[in-house]
């Protein structure tokens, strides 16, 4: 009865039918008091969605200040390994931060500058490094350098101002953590996928650029495209996923909705919980922090390794981030901001524009 009842009636029914349940459960419960208010609020939760904040909000722009004042002291704790401006358990702007272990919580205050402070226990944070398909293949695949038996994934089909093409990846998985020469041959399946073993026959692109990584100074992205053709590489992800992305982008904003397809974990939703996020990452060659950076949160895995090099984009489909790194468990993933790197790299998503 109940699917045939979502199918035939309006949504109007549907909203009226929710609010009444929520009515009878205060009545029941015994609530005195301002039901009135109580339904309107319940009303705009469901017709508004979910709860978007981006920069402009005053409430993020004091979070944020805080955070940028007390951050260095924050992250000089041992078990610290990043901050960020998100929400606490009551929905309100705070500074959070990221630990590896229960152990910092008690150090942490917990308010600055009468901003509330939120602990969240993650683990270490690292880069997410880990089939062959037809060309074109999707973007959304697995994707390495011929130097390296590692697997990351191809973010997004890219065009410089002459419509060259290129793809998308990170550093860590194109150009092996700043080690790769310019015009190295890139791999399609990555050598993981291949027995570690490099053809010819799968080359797919050569490495063009990349932005080094710093272990002694601030990094804003980990970031890398390689040279390729329309022949070589699509636009879209495979069939099961979001598809084509959008070439115009999107600021991150905490609250919003967003998803992406990685080479280990397909398709996968999550949120943005956090912007302006500071983190510690290891990587093989040693610990790099970035700032600036978006925190997504899941409730189940959204990266693992092998995903990184995924293009973030919004539910319509509006890339907003590239990922690179997250937790042990794929809970929490951090994504470069998008126009950052496009504009490193003179280059704009190759996705679909809007009718004029």
């Amino acid at each position: 009865m109940k699917p045939a009842f979502r199918r035939y009636c309006p949504r109007a029914l549907v909203l009226l039918a929710a609010i009444l349940a929520v009515t009878a459960v205060w009545l029941t419960a015994g609530w005195i008091g301002p039901v009135e208010a109580k339904m309107t609020q319940a009303t705009e939760a469901l017709l508004q969605g979910p709860r978007e904040l981006d920069v402009n909000h005053p409430r993020v722009q004091a979070a944020l200040a805080a955070q940028h004042r007390h951050g260095p002291l924050l992250m000089s704790e041992p078990e610290v390994v990043g901050t960020a401006t998100g929400l606490d358990n009551a929905d309100e702007p705070a500074v959070v931060v990221y630990t590896k272990s229960p152990v910092a919580v008690g150090a942490i205050p917990s308010a600055v500058d009468g901003i509330p402070v939120t602990v969240k226990v993650t683990g270490e944070i690292r880069p997410m490094q880990t089939e062959f398909f037809p060309r074109p293949v999707p973007i959304g695949v697995s994707v390495g350098n011929r130097g390296e038996c590692s697997s990351g994934t191809i973010g997004a089909r890219v065009l410089d101002a002459q419509k060259r093409v290129y793809f998308l990846s990170n550093n860590h998985v194109l150009a092996r953590e700043n080690h790769a020469p310019i015009g190295t041959a890139i791999s399609q399946p990555g050598l993981y996928d291949l027995a570690c073993v490099f053809s010819s026959i799968n080359r797919i692109g050569n490495l063009y650029d990349f932005e080094p990584i710093s272990f002694t100074a601030n990094n804003i992205m980990d970031a890398a495209i390689a040279r390729c053709t329309r022949t070589n590489v699509g636009r879209a992800t495979p069939a099961d996923g979001y598809g084509l992305p959008k070439a115009v982008t999107v600021a991150a904003a905490i609250g919003q909705q967003v998803q992406k397809y990685g080479r280990t974990t397909g398709h996968t939703l999550g949120t943005i919980s956090a912007i302006n996020g500071t983190f510690n990452v290891a990587y093989e060659d040693g610990t790099a922090r970035f700032v600036n950076q978006i925190v997504v949160n899941s409730t189940t895995a959204f990266i693992l390794p092998g995903d990184s090099g995924s293009l973030l984009v919004t539910n319509r489909r509006n890339p907003v981030g590239l990922l690179f790194a997250g937790n042990g468990n794929g809970t929490l993933a951090i994504a470069n901001p998008i126009d950052p790197v496009l504009q490193r790299f003179g280059v704009t998503i190759d996705g679909s524009v809007p009718r004029q």
